[in-house]
């Protein structure tokens, strides 16, 4: 590698997370140092000079369902290939890796896909995942069978008849009792008195509502994420929710004006 430095700025292996040809001291392992058919001097073209010796990643990547568009382009839009002062030799940290490209609506076949960076920039109250500045917690950032490339499945319906498997993502983090057990003075403060609130919404045969009725997974304006408008068709039905320092109440489009009290449980219709 001494060689290539005669030449070429030894900045590029320097840094916080070294790539491991690098590290071992062989350009030779990405770059043929004679001549190429590809540019750079790389040894093969695209993501498959990364396969060489990223395998393993080329096996989970065949036959998804859903690809994230960096990686059926070009693994570098978001890895740097020689050295990063990020995790993965991201290009950035990781939720700003994600902006570069997700700071615009994009059409995918999918659907469209809102402008993510606007719309965390007027929204103050962020997710876990979104705080702990990582995408990656929810959505795999390579590819899925999932909708969104989401890790898990999560449903895309605002209704969907209650099975544990429909909230498998939500279930990396958050506790299955939340929407098991129909009574509680603990899991949740989504609760009247000791009635599970959580466990009424969504324990049902039919129409059990999904966390995406309610709740918006990447950020908004009101505490626990509790979307201003329920995504209903083509329809937004306003959820009115209120919070109070015991509870709080709810008037959607939907039904009626519901109250709910931790210590003096509300009595509604």
């Amino acid at each position: 590698m001494n060689l290539c430095f005669a030449c070429h700025d030894k900045k590029i292996a320097s840094g916080k997370f070294v790539h491991g040809p690098i590290a071992v001291g062989v350009c030779a392992m990405c770059h043929n140092p004679h001549q190429s058919d590809f540019p750079k001097m790389l040894n093969a073209a695209g993501n498959a000079v990364c396969y060489i010796c990223h395998t393993d990643k080329a096996e989970t990547f065949k036959g998804k369902k859903f690809m994230h568009n960096p990686v059926k382009e070009q693994c570098t839009g978001c890895h740097n290939p020689h050295v990063s002062d990020y995790v993965k030799q991201l290009v950035k940290q990781p939720v700003d890796t994600c902006m570069m490209c997700h700071d615009k609506p994009l059409d995918t076949p999918g659907g469209r896909i809102i402008n993510m960076k606007e719309y965390l920039a007027r929204n103050r109250e962020y997710h876990s995942p979104i705080q702990q500045n990582d995408c990656s917690a929810c959505h795999n950032t390579h590819g899925s069978d999932n909708f969104r490339i989401l890790r898990k499945y999560f449903p895309q319906a605002f209704y969907a008849s209650f099975d544990p498997k429909n909230y498998e993502l939500c279930f990396n983090c958050h506790e299955k009792t939340l929407v098991l057990d129909p009574k509680t003075t603990t899991l949740t403060g989504f609760r009247n008195g000791d009635q599970n609130l959580h466990f009424v919404h969504v324990n049902k045969e039919v129409k059990g509502r999904t966390c995406r009725a309610c709740h918006d997974a990447h950020a908004t304006n009101n505490p626990k994420h509790i979307r201003d408008a329920v995504p209903f068709g083509a329809w937004g039905l306003p959820v009115g929710f209120v919070k109070t320092e015991d509870g709080g109440s709810c008037l959607p489009g939907c039904h009626q004006k519901f109250e709910y009290r931790r210590t003096a449980p509300a009595k509604n219709r």
